[in-house]
C-alpha cells in the first residue's frame, strides 16, 4: 500500500505493436512526476506472419529492447511496476514461449490486456492530462494494430472501441512494399471506414466538448501540420487531406520528406493519416487537440489507485455482481470463510496478497450464473467472467478467476488449470480449494456461527480438523464433505476429515 505523502517510484512498461515505451514516475503527495522515458521503435506488429506467429528476428528485437528496459527497472519494488501487452500479442499465436522469455527480460510479469482495457487506460491517462471540461471528452488513439476511440466525462470513460486496424496492420495491407498512391489511400480508406461503421452512429450521436488524440501518429500528424501552418487551432480532417495527397505525390514511404516528420515515424504515418482522416469525417470532429498522456500514463494512475484502496478491479467486481443480482450475504459469508482458511495455509500454500485478492473476488461473483440458469450455473458464471470487460482486469487475471468459479462445485476439472500460464496453475488450483469448501460450509445460506476451521495441508492434501459433536449435529453437511472428499480424489486431491473430541 502507498503512503500518499511519502514518495515511490512506479512504472509502467506498454509493449505496443509498433513501439515499447516505458515511463517511470515518482508518486508524492498525490502527483505523479515523470522522470524518466525509454522508447524503442520495435516493430512487433510487423513480425506477425500470415498464421499468427511472431517471426524469430521480431521476438529477438524484442527481447533485446526489454532486457535494456529490464535494467532500468531493477531498482523499482515489484508491485510497483505495471507491464502490458496489446494488440499484436492479443493476435499472436503460440506467444507463451515468448511472454515467459519476456517476463523473464523484465523481471516483471506482461499482462496481455482486451482491447477495452486498453482504451479505458487511455482514457484514464488522456483525461488527467487534458484541462478539465464540463460535458463529454472524445478521445482517440492509433496503435500499430488497433484503434481507440472513447467517450467520457472526468476522468470516468462512457463508451468504449477497440477497432481491430492500425498504422502498422494497414500500411501492410494498404501501402504493399511501401507504395504510396491516391489509389492505394483510397483503399486503406475503405478498410478504415468498414472498420468505422458498426460503431458510427453511437458516437455521432454524442457531441463532445473535448476532443483529444494520444498516440504517436496523432502527435505526429499535429508536429507537421504546425509546421507547414495547417494546424493553427488543432488537426482537422482538411488538414489531412493535404498530408494525404503530399504523400501520395511521393510516390514511396522512404521517399516522404515532411517536415518534423522522422524516417522512423514516417513508415506508418501514411496509414496513421488515413485512419485519423476518417475518425474525424466519420465522426464529424471538427478540430483536434494533442494529450500529453495516454495509455502509460494510464497504466500509472491505475497503479496509483490499486496502491492506494481505489483499485478498479474493485468497482469492477461490485458492478458485476450487481448487474447479474449475485446474493450479497451469501457471497460475504463466503469470502469470510475462505478468508479464515486461506490465512491457515497461505504459508504452507506459498500464497500471497494478489492470491488473497482472487479468492475474495471470487467468492463475490462465484453465484453470477444464477442470473442465468440454475443448472450448471458454474459454468454460466465462468464463461461470462473469462469473456466480459471487466475493467482493471488484465486477460490471465480474468482466466484465472473464471476458473476458480468453475471449480467451486461439483466434478473438479484438473485440466481446466492447464491452459494457465505457468506462474498460476499451482496457486489457482489451491485457491479454488479453498474455494470449493467455503462455499460447502454455507449451503444453508443462513448466518449461523460456524464452528472452528482448523485446515493442514501438505501438497494437495488437506485435513480438516472439525468438532466431533458439530458433525454429529450437522449430518447434511458431514454427507457433503463425504462427497468432496470423492470429487477431490477424482481429481488427484485428498480431503481428511478430523474430529476434534
Amino acid at each position: 500500500m502507498i503512503d500518499p505523502g511519502s514518495p515511490e517510484v512506479l512504472a509502467a512498461v506498454d509493449l505496443g505493436s509498433n513501439s515499447f515505451h516505458m515511463l517511470v514516475a515518482r508518486f508524492d503527495h498525490g502527483q505523479l512526476t515523470i522522470i524518466d522515458r525509454l522508447r524503442e521503435m520495435v516493430r512487433l506488429g510487423g513480425g506477425l506472419d500470415a498464421r499468427q506467429r511472431l517471426s524469430a528476428s521480431s521476438q529477438a528485437v524484442a527481447l533485446a529492447c526489454l532486457r535494456r528496459f529490464g535494467e532500468r527497472l531493477r531498482a523499482v519494488k515489484a508491485d510497483r511496476v505495471r507491464v502490458v501487452g496489446t494488440n499484436t500479442l492479443r493476435a499472436a499465436r503460440g506467444a507463451g514461449r515468448f511472454l515467459q522469455q519476456a517476463s523473464k527480460a523484465l523481471g516483471h510479469p506482461v499482462e496481455i490486456i482486451a482491447g477495452i482495457e486498453e482504451a479505458r487506460l487511455i482514457y484514464l491517462g488522456a483525461s488527467h492530462n487534458l484541462p478539465l471540461v464540463d460535458g463529454p471528452r472524445f478521445v482517440v488513439d492509433i496503435g500499430g494494430g488497433s484503434t481507440e476511440l472513447i467517450i467520457g466525462r472526468g476522468f470516468e470513460p462512457a463508451v468504449m472501441e477497440s477497432l481491430a486496424i492500425g498504422c502498422v496492420s494497414l500500411g501492410r495491407s494498404a501501402f504493399p512494399e511501401g507504395r504510396l498512391s491516391a489509389k492505394n489511400f483510397a483503399r486503406a480508406r475503405i478498410q478504415v471506414r468498414l472498420e468505422l461503421e458498426p460503431v458510427r452512429q453511437t458516437f455521432r450521436r454524442l457531441d463532445p466538448v473535448q476532443i483529444a488524440g494520444t498516440s504517436g501518429s496523432i502527435r505526429a500528424a499535429h508536429s507537421v501540420l504546425t509546421a507547414l501552418d495547417r494546424a493553427p487551432q488543432g488537426i482537422t480532417a482538411e488538414g489531412l487531406e493535404y498530408l494525404i495527397d503530399e504523400m501520395a505525390a511521393f510516390g514511396q514511404v522512404a521517399r516522404i520528406r515532411l517536415p518534423e516528420l522522422s524516417a522512423e515515424r514516417a513508415e506508418v504515418f501514411p496509414a496513421g493519416v488515413a485512419i485519423l482522416v476518417e475518425v474525424m469525417r466519420a465522426m464529424a470532429l471538427p478540430r483536434m487537440c494533442v494529450a500529453d498522456g495516454g495509455l502509460r500514463e494510464g497504466i500509472l494512475y491505475d497503479l496509483v489507485g490499486r496502491l492506494t484502496d481505489e483499485d478498479s478491479r474493485v468497482r469492477t467486481v461490485r458492478a458485476m455482481a450487481a448487474r447479474y443480482h449475485a446474493d450479497s450475504a451469501q457471497a460475504g459469508r463466503v469470502a469470510a470463510t475462505a478468508s479464515v482458511l486461506f490465512q491457515q495455509v497461505r504459508d504452507d500454500w506459498d500464497l500471497g496478497a494478489e492470491h488473497e485478492q482472487l479468492l475474495g473476488w471470487a467468492a463475490q461473483l462465484h453465484e453470477l450464473g444464477l442470473d442465468i440458469a440454475h443448472a450448471h450455473y458454474h459454468r454460466h458464471g465462468a464463461y461470462v467472467l473469462e469473456n466480459a470487460d471487466m475493467p482493471g482486469f488484465p486477460r490471465e487475471e480474468q482466466r484465472v478467476l473464471a476458473r476458480l468459479v468453475l471449480g467451486h462445485r461439483r466434478r473438479l476439472e484438473r485440466e481446466s488449470f492447464e491452459d494457465l500460464p505457468p506462474e498460476w496453475q499451482r496457486p489457482a488450483l489451491r485457491l479454488t480449494l479453498l474455494l470449493r469448501l467455503a462455499a460447502l460450509f454455507h449451503r444453508s445460506r443462513i448466518d449461523t456461527a460456524l464452528p472452528e476451521l482448523r485446515l493442514r495441508v501438505h501438497g494437495r492434501s488437506m485435513e480438516l480438523h472439525l468438532p466431533q459433536g458439530w458433525l454429529a449435529s450437522n449430518p447434511l453437511t458431514l454427507a457433503d464433505l463425504e462427497r468432496e472428499r470423492a470429487f477431490l480424489a477424482g481429481a488427484g486431491c485428498k480431503l481428511a476429515i478430523r474430529r476434534r473430541g
